[in-house]
């Protein structure tokens, strides 16, 4: 339990930074790739999706909220909209659902000043209906929701079919490898080991100490049975692990 309270505390972190991070100028056609460069990868590696993301942010103006609310509901008139307080956080979420993915738009206020918008689709398995919107209506969705181009994080949550015989950190190796990635820092545990690294083949970066995009978790189950679960996320993991 000791390990797993690290490891969340770290992604706690993380999850901080991306929060407090500016906004990148990035290219979103390009943005959506890094999700199906992670699904490429993994399927070359024979690895079971069950999980993905592809998450968007970006901040905006508080005093501009209201009239960019009313315009999101009235050109996602079909989605189901709600709002919520909580002390000092308000958020406007909307949802649609299909049965591939979900999309979901929030737009949280922390305050008179702070103020993000926030979009996610995400699905369990991959299909050829999701990877055609992720290719296709994704980019548009982009264009329509946010006022400049929004930092972008891919992330996928999968699992070994069959038991791997190797140690984590040797398999880890393999999936840097894979990925054409340099590692920058790991923490390894008897059944777990982590990875942030930075591949040439996605576009996101946040800078820290060093500059990565690629982070990896591996996980072996406790005790007997059980498969061996992925979790890998560009340029961090954003799937609770």
């Amino acid at each position: 339990m000791k390990k797993w309270s690290f490891y969340l505390s770290i992604i706690g972190i993380i999850g901080f930074i991306m929060f407090q991070v500016g906004n990148k100028t990035i290219v979103a056609n390009e943005s959506n790739q890094d999700l199906t460069k992670l699904v490429s990868v993994l399927e070359d590696e024979h690895i079971l999706i069950n999980e993905w993301s592809l998450y968007s942010r970006e901040m905006m103006e508080s005093q501009k909220v209201d009239h960019y609310v009313t315009q999101l509901k009235d050109k996602f008139s079909d989605w189901s909209w709600s709002h919520s307080v909580e002390e000092n956080q308000e958020t406007i979420t909307g949802t649609s659902i299909s049965s591939d993915y979900i999309e979901e738009i929030k737009i949280v206020a922390h305050g008179p000043m702070q103020t993000y918008v926030m979009y996610e689709v995400k699905g369990k398995n991959w299909s050829t209906h999701a990877e055609d919107f992720i290719a296709k209506s994704w980019p548009e969705q982009v264009r329509t929701i946010f006022h400049a181009e929004p930092q972008t994080f891919s992330c996928i949550k999968g699992e070994f079919g069959d038991k791997i015989d190797e140690a984590l950190p040797v398999y880890m190796s393999g999936l840097l490898e894979a990925f054409d990635a340099e590692e920058i820092e790991a923490l390894e545990e008897e059944n777990f080991v982590s990875t942030s690294a930075y591949s040439p083949l996605f576009t996101e970066t946040i800078s820290v100490d060093h500059e990565m995009n690629l982070q990896l978790g591996l996980r072996k189950p406790d005790g007997m049975g059980g498969n061996t679960t992925l979790v890998v996320g560009t340029p961090i993991i954003t799937i609770e692990y």
